[in-house]
């Protein structure tokens, strides 16, 4: 798809020692949306239908600061944009980020162990889900510990990484506008992509590589899911 509108990257301050920093799935998520939307269209959704977009575990809020730098300079998208976070400092290091972009509660923060925490109101209400899940196999020394540090759900996906994922997909149905609704989250080579397939099937999802990118000791995917 041809990019109308060049948007930069949001500008994201990380002074927090529990807050994940932007890294290189951050951008690969940022940098096909760049490329994903035209005048009409978000990914060849109809930009008028997109009324509700959740950026789950939102960290410094850089995606969901993302999209309320595109919803201000499009016209025809106009969603309301949620976001959300287990930690307590991800949600304010994000909301100052939010202000340092130049908004001031155009975002709407929630604070959530992924769905249990979010109103019955926004049930059946996202037709835009994002998701940068913790998404590495957990350490021998983070599973001896009964609590993790903060910093640890920002990577640890459970012992096989992908534990938290397969929470989200067993409770994110009953946000999803049925009528319309696309789920991208990142995954890791370095889990079983075999078991996650299956996984992603049984649940009643179709998914599609989008794009991946090497680094260091893996490949980060982006990946795009919808009901089947």
């Amino acid at each position: 798809m041809i990019n109308i509108y060049s948007l930069p990257d949001p500008i994201i301050n990380v002074d927090y020692e529990n807050v994940y920093a932007p890294s290189e799935d951050s951008f690969l998520i940022i940098d096909y949306f760049k490329d994903c939307y035209t005048r009409d269209f978000f990914d060849r959704m109809d930009m008028k239908k997109i009324k509700n977009v959740l950026d789950m575990g939102t960290g410094t809020g850089i995606l969901a600061i993302f999209l309320q730098m595109l919803k201000a300079q499009h016209p025809l998208f106009n969603p309301m944009i949620y976001a959300s976070d287990i930690i307590e400092e991800a949600l304010e290091c994000a909301k100052n980020n939010e202000i340092f972009n130049n908004f001031n509660e155009n975002i709407s923060f929630i604070r959530s162990n992924l769905f249990e925490s979010f109103p019955k109101s926004l049930k059946n209400a996202f037709n835009l889900i994002l998701f940068n899940p913790p998404y590495l196999p957990s350490s021998e020394l983070v599973e001896q510990n009964e609590r993790k540090a903060p910093i640890d759900h920002s990577w640890d996906g459970g012992k096989g990484g992908y534990e938290v994922f397969s929470r989200f997909l067993e409770d994110v149905k009953d946000f999803m506008d049925h009528d319309d609704c696309v789920i991208y989250y990142i995954s890791s080579s370095r889990v079983d992509l075999d078991n996650l397939s299956k996984l992603i099937d049984k649940n009643g999802f179709s998914g599609q590589v989008l794009n991946r990118k090497h680094a260091f000791f893996e490949d980060i995917i982006l990946n795009k899911l919808t009901l089947v």
